[in-house]
């Protein structure tokens, strides 16, 4: 046996382990939504919006979820938090909920495309957060891994700048 295969078939397992087939009984996937109607979301919002974009295949976005999950809890009823699952598929983002945010009072969105994080001012890179005022302004974005002070620091300008 070729010491190539042994490598592509463990990364076959792999893959098929992480990849659940049947939907998740209780979890509903993210709804889909079109950049369009993400924008008018946003425009309408009375409240400030933390939006944190993320995909189940990305492990930065898997280490920055459970912060995530923490600061709705933390800040429900004075920060709207959404979540765009991005470049997904319907069951591994179900999954992906089920573990990162399982009583996060989050509302997901799936953009199949890729296309609403720039449309926003963004890249096609994950994980993304974006920070914006009641009425749709940006305040703040941030590429990447968003550690706990620059969560925190943003939020607080958000509802008390």
């Amino acid at each position: 046996m070729s010491r190539f295969v042994l490598p592509a078939i463990v990364v076959a397992l792999i893959a098929v382990g992480c990849s659940s087939a049947e939907p998740l009984e209780g979890i509903d996937p993210p709804v889909p939504i079109a950049s369009e109607d993400m924008q008018t979301l946003l425009s309408e919002s009375t409240e400030p919006v933390v939006l944190n974009v993320w995909a189940s295949w990305c492990t930065p976005c898997r280490s920055e979820a459970p912060l995530i999950g923490r600061a709705a809890e933390q800040f429900e009823g004075d920060v709207r938090f959404v979540g765009l699952d991005v470049r997904d598929t319907p069951n591994d983002a179900a999954s992906f909920i089920a573990e990162f945010f399982p009583t996060a009072p989050i509302e997901h969105y799936a953009d199949p495309s890729g296309s609403i994080p720039t449309d926003l001012g963004g890249s096609r890179g994950v994980p993304l957060t974006f920070f914006f005022r009641p009425g749709g302004e940006l305040s703040y974005l941030h590429f990447g891994v968003i550690d706990e002070r620059t969560l925190v620091l943003q939020i607080d300008e958000l509802v008390n700048g």
